[in-house]
């Protein structure tokens, strides 16, 4: 990056992904450490890293460093800031400035440890956008009207949900129900029924592959591996989309009735904003099959997916750096998305 290139930076539970102005995205990778155990040295990160979960030996440990949108290990955290921001930079002299993104309901404590964990690398300055203002610049809403919309984010490690207007956030809730919960429900739904043990990367692709919380037209089949819980010994077992909706679609519930809860809370003028737009669904999760359809049927609102949903919030994030240069003036009709410099 040259000199006054600035950059997005989201720090997700499941994946780090970095906006670099003029660019696009430039580092989409999982949020994955791996590290020698005894000394503690850096073995490999992101895409790297993700492929030894569950393979590794006892000299190697695999982490994840955020755990429900917020930092768990510090110290790894700004490992791997460090490792995909050299990654992207051509001269480590002059570092950008950086939008960081950061979960709707987060304390002053986790705010100032994203902070502190990008700003170790050198980066001049550093501003902060809230995740579920990204996404709605992210998917296209022109978030500075005085016109609701609620957009509602399923992540990896929760789910934001928050009605939109006037470039701020006037109604939010967040769960710590996403995508690992939903990789959780899977690994012990395929226990209980076939005494078979499957680690996290498997589940995952079960999910991406026949995972559903409304009822598909044509049952689709997907073949996991592992191991028997009471011999030990290999074992495999064909997994229908049918089985999939009975192991996730509680979860789907919970985040359905929590969008209903908060659209009870909403002021009535926003809701008809929302009821006339519809419900914008992103993140990874928003891609499981039948999750719009879930959401429409008991809301009563259509609900859209938004194009390419897995990258909304960093692509919201890297088209609010325009702002940063807005963020010190004080005049009339300033409304900025950005919520601090520091």
């Amino acid at each position: 990056m040259a000199l006054g290139t600035d950059a997005a930076i989201d720090l997700g539970t499941s994946r780090l992904q970095i906006y670099v102005s003029g660019r696009g995205i430039v580092v989409d990778e999982p949020s994955v450490v791996a590290f020698h155990s005894d000394t503690d040295e850096l073995v490999a990160v992101g895409e790297e890293a993700y492929k030894m979960v569950g393979r590794t030996s006892d000299r190697v440990r695999v982490e994840f460093p955020l755990n429900g949108g917020v930092i768990t290990d510090f110290a790894l955290v700004e490992q791997l800031v460090a490792v995909f921001l050299k990654k992207v930079s051509s001269s480590m002299v002059f570092m950008p400035r950086v939008v960081a993104c950061i979960p709707g309901e987060v304390t002053e404590v986790e705010k100032r440890a994203v902070v502190n964990a990008i700003s170790t690398c050198g980066v001049r300055k550093i501003c902060l956008i809230e995740e579920p203002v990204a996404e709605a610049i992210g998917a296209g809403v022109d978030i500075a009207t005085p016109h609701g919309c609620l957009v509602v984010d399923i992540g990896g490690g929760t789910t934001d949900m928050a009605v939109i207007s006037l470039s701020g956030v006037a109604a939010l809730r967040t769960l710590k129900i996403a995508g690992n919960n939903f990789d959780e429900a899977i690994m012990k739904y395929i226990r209980k029924k076939y005494n078979l043990l499957i680690g996290k990367r498997m589940a995952e692709e079960a999910k991406k592959a026949v995972g559903c919380v409304y009822p598909q037209p044509t049952s689709k089949t997907f073949r996991v591996k592992g191991r028997n819980a009471l011999t030990g010994l290999p074992q495999w077992a064909d997994i229908t989309s049918d089985e999939m909706l009975e192991a996730l679609i509680d979860l789907g519930m919970q985040i359905t009735r929590e969008i209903q809860e908060m659209l009870e809370e909403t002021p009535p003028e926003l809701v008809g904003d929302i009821y006339h737009d519809g419900i914008i669904l992103t993140g990874g999760g928003a891609q499981m099959y039948g999750f719009d359809t879930l959401i429409a049927k008991k809301t009563r609102i259509p609900v859209r997916v938004a194009d390419d949903p897995g990258t909304c919030v960093i692509r919201g994030a890297g088209a609010a750096l325009k702002y940063i240069d807005e963020l010190d003036n004080d005049g009339i009709g300033q409304l900025n998305p950005l919520i601090g410099e520091y």
